[in-house]
């Protein structure tokens, strides 16, 4: 028996592997689940036995449904609700939103619905456009903190600028104040001497999903993209930033960051605080007493709309993607894209060609020179079918462009975490700031136009010149582009 194992191994280690393999496509098929999704996972396990087996463990196991990042009940049931009904908006208050809004109270309506998003009326928004901005308004509301922080990223480094906000939160907690830290255990980077210092001062701090190794397990499915802070509950931050020298362009121009994040103070601070306290929940499996200091008064009578959308394993809905899809379908003007990483699904393209199509100023930013070979080049295929339908489209060239961004009609804009990409829109947790305001949008269209200067656009005819080599280059990376 021995022997005969020893003289067919290989014979039946790639039976046993098609066999498992035959197992996961009646598992995908079932799901009934987009259809060029499944015909990659199927062909990944048909052609690359072993391998595809891997691809599918790490990428193509679907979590929504079966609900294993359930938060408790006691945050889902009682602090949600509360806060959906603290901010039910009266008729007469949606009647004065749906005059100015118009067709884009659709976009209210689509969410309205959810608990964990409501509609704020009462808030002061500051736009934050790079990362030396964002951590002036970071560190000094840090300092000035007085009953708690609350802290939750997809990336965190203890380089220059990691260093100096892990010295400010240990001041903090070491004065009193209650400092919580989740940052994704993939994407962050903190060393144990760190480690130790914070928790000798007194901070709290737990990983998002452990995994055992980090630096090669850089594309798992389901990590912590959010980047979150809340100060006393009365102050937020959301945006595209994380906390990296990588972000701030320590080295004067020689490789140029081009970020964009959000300073919040006033009633959407209260759903980015739900949002902080389920994933704490999820992280530590503590039983954080819940108290009016973590939810205060809001003291804040400018009138300027926010709903804070997340989306991820742990929602019915991809809340951030049918967002996106329901401002560019409702757009009278224009729409105004920037973003790192666009590798959409059939929805978005679509929505983009009907609105071009239709003549409305639709122009989509992404960077020249990638971070990653197989999301460049998988975004690439995607152009020439948007430019066919009138879509203008930039490269940023003056570095690296990471902001997440859309404004539409002056009217709308939103600021977050999420690309379009499969990624953001299906698999990771995501988090933005949807922003009914005319100055807020006017704003931020000028930095959109700003950075333009920056930036080549492409044509037609140029972009269908391009090399056969770089066509099947592109053609490679789309069929990974489900799980990418």
């Amino acid at each position: 028996m021995i022997e005969f194992l020893k003289a067919h191994i290989w014979s039946i280690l790639v039976g046993l592997n098609y066999l498992l393999a035959l197992f996961a496509i009646v598992v995908i098929l079932f799901k009934n689940i987009n259809p060029t999704k499944t015909i990659t996972y199927i062909l990944v396990l048909v052609m690359l036995p072993f391998v595809g087996l891997l691809v599918y463990y790490f990428f193509g196991q679907e979590y929504r449904k079966s609900k294993i990042f359930n938060r408790k009940n006691i945050l889902n049931k009682n602090i949600v609700k509360k806060l959906a009904d603290e901010f039910h908006l009266k008729s007469k208050d949606m009647d004065r939103l749906d005059a100015f809004l118009d067709d884009k109270i659709k976009l209210v309506k689509l969410l309205y619905k959810s608990e964990n998003t409501p509609i704020t009326r009462f808030n002061e928004v500051t736009i934050l456009k790079n990362g030396k901005e964002k951590f002036q308004y970071l560190f000094e509301d840090l300092k000035n903190a007085k009953h708690h922080i609350h802290l939750e990223y997809y990336i965190i480094k203890d380089d220059d600028i990691g260093g100096k906000l892990i010295d400010i939160i240990c001041k903090k907690a070491e004065s009193g104040v209650s400092v919580r830290l989740s940052f994704d255990d993939v994407g962050s980077k903190i060393s144990s001497k760190s480690r130790k210092k914070m928790k000798q001062a007194g901070v709290e701090f737990h990983a998002f999903m452990p995994v055992l190794f980090p630096r090669f397990t850089g594309k798992l499915n389901y990590r912590n993209h959010r980047k979150i802070v809340v100060i006393d509950g009365e102050i937020g931050y959301v945006g595209g930033i994380n906390v990296s020298d990588n972000y701030v362009n320590y080295k004067n121009g020689e490789s140029f960051w081009r970020d964009t994040h959000v300073r919040i103070v006033g009633e959407a601070v209260k759903p980015l605080q739900v949002h902080f306290l389920m994933t704490w929940d999820f992280v530590s499996d503590s039983n954080l007493k819940i108290t009016q200091k973590l939810f205060p008064e809001n003291t804040i009578k400018t009138e300027t709309a926010v709903q804070i959308a997340a989306s991820g394993p742990d929602t019915d809905w991809a809340n951030i993607m049918e967002a996106i899809f329901v401002a560019i379908n409702t757009a009278d003007d224009y729409v105004y894209i920037t973003t790192p990483y666009f590798i959409p699904n059939e929805q978005i393209i679509t929505a983009l060609q009907v609105a071009a199509k239709s003549g409305i100023d639709v122009r989509l930013l992404i960077p020249k020179i990638s971070d990653s070979w197989t999301a460049k080049h998988a975004t690439n295929s995607y152009l020439e079918m948007l430019l066919e339908a009138d879509v203008r489209i930039y490269r940023y060239e003056k570095g690296f462009i990471h902001a997440k961004t859309i404004v539409v009609d002056d009217v709308f804009s939103t600021i977050g975490t999420a690309n379009l990409d499969y990624r953001s829109f299906n698999i990771n947790f995501e988090i933005n700031a949807l922003i009914y305001n005319s100055k807020t949008s006017e704003e931020l269209k000028n930095h959109f136009l700003e950075d333009l200067k920056n930036s080549e656009e492409l044509t037609l005819k140029d972009w269908q010149e391009r090399s056969t080599f770089t066509k099947v280059k592109e053609a490679y990376a789309r069929l990974w582009s489900p799980l990418l």
